[in-house]
Formats: C-alpha cells, structure tokens, sequence
C-alpha cells in the first residue's frame, strides 16, 4: 500500500507482484461482512454517528451488489480486497466512508475475512461429503451379491463382498467429513480487534464483534492473532488427507475397469475418448482425482513452509496463504459430484469379478483355519496348507480340486467335510464380525451408513457465497 510517506510511486514489477486483488477478490462477501460489523462496533463506542454507521452499511451493500451485478469494479492499483472495498464504499456511502477503518488494521481483517471464508467452506465440504458416503452405501447395495478378491502387496489375498470394499471408501470419507468439520471449528475464532499487532487503541468490544459475526471463540494474544494461520494448515490437511482418499479410490476404479481385470465397467458420463484410438474408453476422472492429489498436498506443504520461519507477528509471506487455500476449496469441490456420480452409475461384471476368485489360491487361509479349527497349532496349520498350495501348484489345479487322499497324504486330520469349509460363501460367513466382510455384517453397515447420511442431510447447512 502507497501511503503518505512515500514520495515516489511504486515500480509496476513490484505493484503486480505486490498485488493480492486478483485472487482476494473471492473474500468480498467475508470482507463486507466484517466491516458491518466493524461499523456497528463503531458506532456503540461513539466514533461514528449514527448516520455515518447507516450510509456505510447501506453503502457496503450496494458495494456487495455493484460488484455481483458488474457495476462496480476492483482495481489493480488498490492492491487488495480491503482497499478496493474501501474505495468503492467512497462511491456508495459518500464521507462517512473514511472512517471505515477507524482502529482497524488489515492484519486482523485479513485474518477475520479467510476465518469466516475458511469455517463457511469446511462446513459446506462436509455436507456435500455425505452425498459422496450416501453413493458408496447405494452402490454396495446395488452390488451386494458380487464377491472380488481383497489384494494384500497387490496379490489376491482372501474373497470379501464387493460391497465391502466400497464401504471402505465410505469410512474414509467420513473421517474427511469429521476432519473439514474439525477445520471448520479452528477457523471459528474471531480476530477482529486485534489490531496491526498489540490489540485495539478505542477499546472496541471485541465480544460484540464475536458474536455479530458468529464466532464460537476470541482469540487472547493480538500478536498470535494476526500471525496464526494454522487454521488455514488444518484445512489443508483435512482437503490433502480427502484427496488421498479420493486417490487411492480411484486407483482401485483404474484397475477395476481395465481389460486386464474387467471387474467393472465405467459410465459414459465420467469417461473420455482417446484422439487417435476409436476403442478407448479411459478413466480419465479417476486419473484427474489422482493426479490432483499432488496439487492439494503441494498447498499444505508450502503454507507450513511459508509459516516455519516467520518471526511475530504479521509479515507479508502470509500473503501466501490464500491461492493455495482457494485451489485446494476449489479442487475439493470439484471432485465431489463426479466421484459421486463415478460410484453411483458404476457398472459391474458379475462374472469376471467370479472369475478372479478362481486363482491365486484364495482358500489357502481357508485351509489353515480348517486345521486350527480340528485342533492344530496354527503355524503347523499355516505350513500343512502351505504344503496342499504347492501340491496343486505342481499339478496346475486348484486347492479345492485335489482330491481329499492328496489332502490325507498331507495330514490325518483332513476329512470330506474339507470342501465346504474352503468354499467362497465359507470364508465370507467365517467372518462375522464387527467390520467383517460376513453378509450380515455387510449389510449392518449398508444401514448404518445410510442412516447416518440421512441424519447428516437433515443438520442445517451453513450458507456458502463463492
């Protein structure tokens, strides 16, 4: 900013590098807010009019829609959110609008305006979240009978539900739901009336501005106050630890719909075409949803390192704070609908994804539990089973096509009822536990995630302007 003590004008290189307008225009709404706020808190003390405080609330309004409605303009020249905001109130509100800032420093603006943009967002991801949760408990139900071999190191490990699999998925994402919710409650306290660094000069009651603003909490150091962007970190990390999970789900899709596996079959309407080749179907959301992931973690890794040598209290790096926070909403947001509709209109073959569970030995384990079950040390268990897989490996059969004297030459203990404890539905059933891939459990949780996604739908979804 170009104040008085300065003689010379700003070298355009600087100006451009200097300005925030371009990307802090999206907090007009947070900053207008504020300053009614800051107006009405004015007024109580008695620095302002009556009068005065009307002309600039009405004359923030009319900013507010001169500017939706393409009447009024930001300028470069004005540097930031703030100052443009300012200026226009001259043109709305008249005199009074020079005392707008009467005891107020951008430090603690800056920081009240990304607080009230940041708790708006987290809260707003969070409920659309429960859209996303609400399609993985659709589609497991939709695909219940289906059963897939569980990978461990990308092998085929032991058969689960479908459903199972995409339920886990639908845990993930409500941890992401409870963390933007956890964001959205660091971001809900209130700085205003810090001043540049050292607190308010005019005694302004700072639990009024609290509670006109609808901030939960004060913040009680003023040199924190302006400084602290940690709230802005636990976004980032609460969107970074989304995008993993969205990563890792759409890696899982990828491999699912390729002609090597076939397990499932991609919409038309979450799928691209290939320039050159007319047979291609390709995943390119899923890949979109991967390859963001490095964006979204690159914020939160430069915001930490942008704060990690910052001395007290307010320093211009903190600029930094913003771009990466909005790319991050902005990605988040974007994401949502199309996974969302991704799992919702997924297509599945029942038969190839019956086919994987053919190989790999996926009875192994089943085979060692039958052993424990007669009363065998589990580790002999593991190595007399270990012995049935390399018997069939030599003969190119499965474990459930040896016949039961293969089974005795390897152990006494093996009888005929060896076949139905090694079967898919066997090992499914066997696993009736809480978090179990047994049916009943599956279905158990099916409810229960719809349940949740129910009542989550119902709580009341704070309002999100941009």
């Amino acid at each position: 900013m170009r104040t008085a003590r300065f003689t010379s004008p700003m070298d355009a290189s600087f100006r451009s590098l200097n300005a925030s307008i371009g990307f802090d225009r999206r907090l007009l709404h947070e900053d207008i807010d504020g300053s009614r706020a800051w107006v009405e808190a004015l007024e109580r003390r008695g620095l302002v009019s009556a009068e005065e405080a009307r002309a600039m609330a009405d004359g923030l309004e009319a900013v507010r829609a001169g500017v939706a409605e393409g009447r009024l303009e930001f300028s470069e020249e004005l540097e930031d959110i703030h100052m443009n905001v300012e200026a226009l109130l001259a043109e709305t509100a008249g005199r009074a609008a020079a005392k707008l800032h009467t005891g107020r420093s951008r430090n603690e603006q800056v920081a009240t305006d990304l607080r009230l943009y940041l708790r708006s967002r987290a809260r707003a991801i969070a409920a659309d979240l429960v859209g996303l949760i609400d399609a993985l408990a659709g589609a497991a139900e939709a695909h219940f009978e289906v059963v897939v071999p569980a990978y461990t190191h990308l092998q085929r490990a032991q058969p689960v539900l479908f459903a199972h699999h995409l339920l886990a998925y639908a845990e993930m994402f409500l941890r992401d739901r409870d963390r933007f919710l956890w964001a959205a409650d660091q971001a809900d306290v209130s700085p205003l009336g810090a001043g540049a660094c050292a607190g308010n000069q005019f005694g302004l009651d700072r639990e009024f501005l609290r509670d006109r603003l609808g901030f939960a909490d004060l913040t009680h150091n003023s040199l924190d106050a302006v400084s602290d962007r940690d709230f802005a970190c636990d976004f980032l990390h609460a969107a970074t630890l989304f995008m993993v999970h969205v990563s890792r789900l759409a890696e899982d899709v990828i491999f699912w719909s390729s002609s090597e596996f076939g397990f499932v079959e991609l919409d038309e309407s979450v799928a691209s075409g290939s320039s050159m080749l007319p047979q291609k179907k390709n995943p390119d959301a899923c890949e979109l949803g991967r390859g963001k992931t490095g964006r979204v973690l690159g914020h939160m890794v430069g915001l930490v390192t942008t704060l990690k040598g910052l001395p007290l209290s307010y320093n211009k790096d903190l600029q930094e704070d913003k771009e990466g926070v909005f790319d991050a909403v902005d990605t988040v947001n974007g994401l949502i609908p199309v996974f969302a509709r991704l799992i919702s209109t997924l297509r599945v073959d029942r038969r190839r994804a019956a086919a994987a569970l053919e190989g790999g030995f996926l009875e192994a384990i089943g085979v060692a539990d039958y052993l424990t079950r007669k009363g065998i040390p589990f580790r002999r268990a593991h190595a007399l089973a270990g012995e049935a897989v390399r018997l069939a490996v030599e003969r190119n059969v499965t474990l459930a096509e040896l016949t039961i004297d293969d089974y005795r030459r390897i152990d006494a203990v093996f009888d005929d009822d060896l076949y139905a404890a090694i079967s898919v539905n066997a090992a499914l059933e066997s696993k009736d536990v809480v978090g179990g891939t047994a049916p009943g459990r599956v279905a158990s949780e099916i409810e229960r995630l719809r349940a949740l996604a129910a009542r989550f739908g119902r709580e009341p979804r704070e309002a999100s302007r941009g």
